[in-house]
């Protein structure tokens, strides 16, 4: 049988990646959703907000990562 503290390690573990996952998701979400009310907004044609705000959804979301596992790590 394992160890308490290495189930709650686990657990601690499995928490810690759950909620980086769903942050990213609501960010990406969030700038996904702006950028499309502002082609809606603009009446476009073609969804360039939607697409260059889901992108920088995704740069701002994986730098939060990174500053998240890097400050978690030291």
């Amino acid at each position: 049988m394992k160890d308490p503290n290495e189930k709650k390690k686990i657990v601690n573990a499995f928490a810690r990646y759950s909620s980086i996952s769903i942050q990213m998701i609501v960010v990406i979400g969030i700038f996904a959703f702006a950028g499309h009310k502002i082609d809606e907004y603009r009446e476009a044609k073609s969804p360039l907000f939607t697409a260059g705000l889901s992108l920088v959804g995704v740069a701002v979301a994986m730098y939060q990562v990174l500053k998240q596992l890097n400050k978690n790590d030291s």
